[in-house]
């Protein structure tokens, strides 16, 4: 009863700062991933493939492996941008915490997508970093809505 008590007068920016530091590590990972066209199958030919086919998409000539990494680190630039974000709304929230509901609220849907096409299509890494950041955003939520 006491931890209860002790959560309910939480203020929503420790956990939006948890998420952004999550979401920042996260962006880390990812970055640091992409770093190489690896394999965790080591070279095999669907790896060469990737390299080797080329085709001209509107006057450039890219590989699938260029396409791959490329939305890999667009990746990583959204997610230091979310962890920016998170910051900045937890600065916010100490002073005016029902102002940042609805920011919250959006972000907390956006990563509940994420860690479900993370476990429907990926590996237990990212979908548990979403996971976690997805219940951050919802704690923060739910204290922004006790304030």
């Amino acid at each position: 009863m006491q931890t209860w008590c002790r959560l309910a007068t939480m203020s929503p920016s420790l956990p939006l700062r948890v998420a952004s530091i999550i979401s920042a590590v996260n962006a880390a990972g990812h970055t640091l991933g992409g770093q190489s066209a690896w394999s965790p199958q080591g070279e095999n030919t669907v790896l060469q493939a990737m390299r080797t086919t080329r085709f001209d998409v509107l006057g450039v000539s890219r590989t699938y492996l260029d396409f791959y990494l490329g939305f890999g680190f667009i990746l990583s630039v959204f997610l230091v941008v979310q962890a920016v974000l998170l910051w900045q709304l937890s600065t916010v929230a100490k002073t005016d915490p029902q102002r940042v509901k609805g920011m919250v609220a959006v972000l907390g849907l956006g990563t509940l997508g994420c860690s479900i096409v993370s476990w429907k299509f990926l590996f237990a890494i990212p979908t548990v970093f979403s996971a976690v950041l997805t219940l951050c955003l919802g704690l923060a939520l739910f204290l922004a809505r006790e304030a």
